[in-house]
């Protein structure tokens, strides 16, 4: 055998054991890549679990016993008791105008004057013939007394005498005429001054010195409005009737609160003045009517509000806040931190609110701890961690229930 032989033999043999040796890294590698992800697969669920076994961070709040104001909210728009456009009863030059568009202005007080002179010369003729009649009548009871004494001496005819008697009360009633066309003539010139006609604040004039008015004006000189007392009228759901009506029906004077349209800012104080006969189809709401004093006028005419009314008040009453609620598919419930910082879930009964707090009338005591923040993450079992000192739920005073 010579060398070229023997290579030739060997040749195949090698091929085979550099295939095997490939195999058996690519084996190993496909072995190390397994492993290692396997064990990153698992260090990541180890972080996991430790993530999701580690205490959740909240705030928390102490339920409270307390008395809770009980409101009752609606929509309202002020309405004044009096509203009057101040005309003319007669017509007439307009030569002086007494008020500051604005003012306050009492029953009686001078407005405006109208030209007095035509009325003045109407005021003389009607006294000039009122004179006259007068002397008429005066000389025609003295005919009469003549005629009667003259009838009784036989001396002149019955019938001159009852014609005499008739003139006398033709005349009378020509006095009585005269005096009631003197009183409308002093009438007149009395309308000449134009007064307020209630008490009330006095808007823009409309209608400027020297100019010609009628008393079949439309608009007017100006608009008073009262504004002391002055009343908003309002609307409620019909469900909350019934509770309205047994607190009225008890003869106790409801507070009414209006506030602006904003719902922040307290306007005014009153009570409730009357309440409507029937319940509106279309809304399903019934109207009721508030007084108020406005003191401070902070009310105007067709002004927009917000009316909150306080119906009752629920004494000693668990007091939690509303952050605390959650709902689900069984009803309201809350996260309520144990001894150990621990969660459990209890389910509540929810009563009237008052800004921020809620009544409790079900499931939970004073002074436990509930879960105001952080929630997101809680389930039954899970530890806490409470970044947050924990606060009473107290009502926000003034903030009415929704």
């Amino acid at each position: 055998m010579n060398k070229d032989q023997d290579y030739s033999a060997l040749k195949p043999g090698s091929r085979w054991r550099w295939a095997t040796v490939l195999a058996l890294l690519a084996v190993a590698g496909g072995y190390y890549f397994y492993q290692a992800g396997r064990q990153n697969q698992e260090n990541a669920d180890a972080r996991a679990n430790q993530y999701e076994n580690a205490p959740v961070s909240v705030a928390i709040a102490l339920t409270r016993q307390g008395d809770l104001p009980i409101y009752l909210s609606g929509l309202g728009t002020v309405t004044p008791l009096h509203t009057v456009t101040v005309r003319s009863r007669v017509d007439g030059e307009l030569i002086r105008v007494a008020f500051t568009e604005g003012q306050a202005v009492r029953q009686g007080e001078l407005l405006a004057e109208i030209d007095p002179r035509p009325y003045q010369v109407a005021v003389q003729q009607a006294e000039g013939q009122l004179l006259r009649d007068e002397a008429l009548l005066k000389n025609a009871k003295i005919d009469q007394a003549r005629y009667q004494t003259l009838l009784e001496q036989d001396s002149i005819a019955a019938q001159q005498t009852a014609t005499q008697a008739a003139l006398v009360k033709q005349y009378r009633g020509t006095v009585e005429i005269d005096r009631a066309q003197l009183d409308n003539t002093k009438l007149q010139l009395s309308y000449a001054r134009i007064t307020a006609p209630v008490t009330g604040r006095i808007g823009l004039r409309l209608v400027d010195q020297g100019n010609m008015i009628r008393a079949g004006d439309v608009n007017g000189l100006a608009v008073i409005t009262q504004i002391q007392p002055i009343s908003v009228v309002f609307t409620l759901p019909e469900d909350q009737i019934p509770a309205v009506m047994r607190r009225w029906r008890s003869g106790d004077a409801i507070v009414i609160d209006a506030y602006d349209r904003a719902g922040q800012q307290k306007l005014a104080s009153g009570k409730l003045l009357a309440v409507d006969n029937q319940i509106d189809a279309s809304t399903g709401t019934l109207k009721l009517k508030a007084q108020f004093d406005n003191e401070d006028r902070t009310l105007f005419a067709n002004q927009f509000v917000n009316v909150k009314m306080h119906l009752d008040t629920l004494l000693a009453a668990t007091l939690a806040p509303s952050a605390a609620i959650q709902h689900g598919a069984n009803g309201a419930f809350v996260y309520l931190v144990k001894d150990d910082n621990s969660i459990t879930v209890r389910h509540v009964k929810t009563g009237p609110t008052d800004g921020e707090t809620v009544a409790i009338l079900e499931g939970l005591a004073p002074n436990e701890k509930l879960v105001i923040d952080g929630a997101d993450k809680l389930r039954e079992g899970s530890q806490v961690n409470v970044i947050d000192k924990a606060k009473p739920a107290v009502p926000s005073p003034g903030k009415p229930a929704n």
